[in-house]
């Protein structure tokens, strides 16, 4: 099989390690790739949301099949852009439809979502700019610290958490001023959960589901969780307390009503789902839904992956994942993020990368690295 995968960062150059051991592969494109990916297959210069490159890179390279990394070209509907071409409708695209992206394309739709199908969820309610004041009564209604998120995608961006209610009021002003744009023109307020977080990744072809090994990223800059926050400074598989009394119930509440939710509201969806769960005294909730892998768990959950994710995607293409078995290795993983000085702010770039991957077990995977017009690896 020739797969095309689409994206650049470290999750799709994790990817692109995982499938690259499969048997069923002949030839592996990633679309832009990235300086990493490049030892794995051929990197193709295109944009993943421009879905006419694509097309023609897909009839251009035979592609058998499409694993979408990020979720702009899935929000943006590449996948109903195969299903409506009559040169590519028989291609299979590993990612939902522009319907079922709205899991993690809408905030609004997403907590919906959960509220229609009983999964636990905190407690929220959503508002217009001109519903302001209702919106101002609903944050003292609740207890500090308060939640504000933006429905839309707003590059990682759209969730501020306030600790008291002035603050609350003053960026929920922000929000509707304009700060976020479009994503943050409908503004949905929750419930503060107070637990831990895990990280749960589902493979799904719309009926049947494969739950792939958990994580726990790290989002602040900053040694023992301090500091801004940031895309991900890391991420660590197994997690301690995803047990498999928790496991059952994560599965039980959250991930069999979410797959029997979708297909009831006439959702296509052969993909990943990644929840995002809060562990609050032992009992899970829905914190957040994304229609992809997670950046960096990816990077720490595909080395423990002992099946073949090649046959998994393909067997989601086929609608056979009833008749699929995951493996996984009883190791730990630990992915740790090294970034430029000023991250995640300002920060240099065209710094020359040197390393020596001295220790056997370790993997090193790329994002945001380029090779100068002198062949020097460089951020």
């Amino acid at each position: 099989m020739n797969i095309l995968l689409l994206g650049s960062g470290g999750r799709e150059h994790a990817l692109a390690w995982k499938i690259n051991q499969s048997p069923l592969l002949k030839k592996l494109y990633i679309a832009p790739g990235n300086p990493g990916t490049q030892n794995l297959g051929e990197n193709i210069n295109l944009s993943p949301t421009d879905f006419q490159q694509v097309k023609q890179a897909v009839i251009k390279y035979g592609i058998s099949m499409v694993v979408v990394g990020p979720e702009d070209p899935l929000v943006n509907g590449i996948h109903d852009f195969f299903l409506s071409n009559n040169e590519l409708k028989h291609i299979p695209v590993i990612g939902p439809t522009k319907k079922g992206a709205m899991l993690e394309g809408s905030k609004d739709f997403s907590k919906g979502f959960m509220v229609r199908h009983g999964i636990p969820t905190a407690r929220y309610k959503s508002f217009k700019s001109q519903h302001k004041n209702e919106a101002i009564r609903f944050l003292s209604e609740l207890q500090s610290p308060y939640v504000i998120k933006a429905d839309g995608l707003a590059a990682g961006k759209g969730v501020v958490i306030c600790e008291s209610l002035r603050e609350a009021e003053e960026n929920l002003n922000c929000f509707f001023d304009g700060a976020f744009g479009e994503a943050g023109k409908t503004v949905i307020i929750e419930e503060f959960l107070h637990g831990v977080e895990v990280s749960v990744f589902v493979l799904t072809d719309g009926k049947s589901y494969v739950i792939l090994p958990e994580a726990k990223d790290y989002k602040r800059i900053g040694d023992g969780d301090t500091g801004l926050n940031t895309g991900g400074m890391g991420a660590v598989s197994p997690v301690s307390f995803f047990d498999s009394n928790f496991r059952l119930k994560v599965e039980e509440r959250i991930v069999k009503p979410t797959i029997k939710g979708l297909e009831s509201e006439g959702i296509n969806y052969k993909g990943f789902i990644f929840v995002g769960i809060m562990n609050v005294n032992g009992e899970p909730y829905v914190i957040e839904y994304n229609a992809r892998m997670g950046d960096p768990e990816t990077q720490a959950v595909m080395p423990r992956l002992k099946t073949d994710l090649l046959e998994l995607l393909v067997q989601t293409a086929n609608q056979e994942l009833h008749n699929a078995t995951v493996e996984f290795y009883n190791n730990a993983t630990a992915a740790v993020i090294v970034v430029s000085q000023g991250y995640p702010g300002a920060y240099k770039k065209g710094i020359e990368i040197s390393y020596t991957n001295s220790e056997p077990q370790a993997i090193t995977f790329h994002a945001g690295t380029v090779i100068d017009p002198n062949g020097i690896l460089v951020t």
